[in-house]
């Protein structure tokens, strides 16, 4: 048995000495070598050219939102609206049914697109802001804005409510990441804050 150790002691060291003992184990794996880093999208080639004076501020691309939608029966200047909203942002209202079910309904600019787009050809739509609070941090907002809408000019309006607006800042322009709204309903009237129109507003 001690002969036996002392064969296997000399067999190692042999091993660990010997440069074509060593060359036989197997080789170290390569490394793995990492995918190149893909480069920043290019977010303004994915939509249509917005008006600069569209996107060069938070209030200046409210007020586009607004105007925008806004109009008698007829076609709007959708090419305008898609150019505000970053790629894969959403429009999601969160109210009642005529049954008082609440309904949360997410939708991608292009539904809001073909749904709009044929109210609007035979209804017209018109909106405003009332009073729009703005928090920022950074190249981020959160702008709650309350508004009315009517079907004409000048008339009383048929709906109240607030839009809660998620944007984002790229360096160059300001996008629309998000909306989320609901509308004023006697169980849910608007705050006093947000329901009268200021001079700041």
């Amino acid at each position: 048995m001690k002969a036996n150790l002392l064969t296997l002691a000399v067999l190692l060291s042999l091993f660990h000495s010997n440069p074509a003992a060593q060359s036989s184990a197997a080789p170290p794996a390569a490394p793995q070598q990492q995918a190149p880093a893909k480069p920043p999208q290019d977010l303004s080639a994915q939509v249509p050219p917005p008006k600069p004076e569209d996107v060069q501020s938070i209030d200046s691309i409210l007020t586009a939102l607004y105007n925008v939608i806004s109009g008698p029966a007829g076609d709007r200047d959708w090419n305008r609206f898609r150019s505000l909203f970053l790629p894969g942002a959403t429009l999601t209202s969160a109210g009642k049914d005529r049954d008082g079910n609440i309904r949360v309904r997410p939708r991608s600019v292009e539904d809001y697109v073909r749904g709009g787009g044929s109210y609007f050809a035979q209804h017209g739509f018109f909106e405003n802001a009332l009073v729009s609070r703005v928090e920022t941090f950074g190249n981020v907002a959160h702008v709650f804005s309350s508004y009315e809408s009517r079907n004409a000019a000048g008339e009383a309006p048929f709906a109240r409510g607030i839009n809660s607006l998620e944007l984002a800042y790229d360096g160059k322009r300001w996008w629309i990441a998000s909306i989320l709204w609901d509308e004023e309903r006697p169980d849910n009237p608007l705050p006093k804050e947000f329901a009268t129109r200021t001079g700041n507003n």
